[in-house]
């Protein structure tokens, strides 16, 4: 599947000199399907590899993230990294309280 679509990109690149503040859409929601994390796209930079967003692993941080290392990944039973292509952007704070507080996005 491809993680990055143009519009994605375009989305994520004009939020980029926002870094890591709460207040930008999350734009994409990438997802391990055999395990718990979650990663969501808040900005990029011009690379399309370096990218900035929330991360629900372990714990709820805010964070950097390669693209290109999500892409690399290579799953039991030949899975990859997904994108959920039903995600809708939403504003960052609204994900990462959710989080905190045990909710699904």
């Amino acid at each position: 599947m491809q993680l990055l679509t143009e519009e994605i990109k375009n989305k994520a690149k004009k939020q980029y000199k926002k870094g890591s503040s709460l207040n930008q859409d999350v734009v994409a929601k990438f997802f391990d399907p055999t395990g718990s994390w979650t990663w969501y796209l808040m900005n990029i930079a011009d690379d399309e590899d370096y990218a900035w967003g929330i991360v629900k692993g372990h714990d709820v941080e805010l964070g950097s993230f390669s693209i290109n290392e999500l892409k690399s990944l290579r799953l039991p039973f030949g899975l990859s990294i997904e994108r959920d292509r039903f995600f809708e952007p939403i504003k960052a704070k609204v994900v990462y309280d959710g989080l905190t507080q045990g909710k699904h996005y």
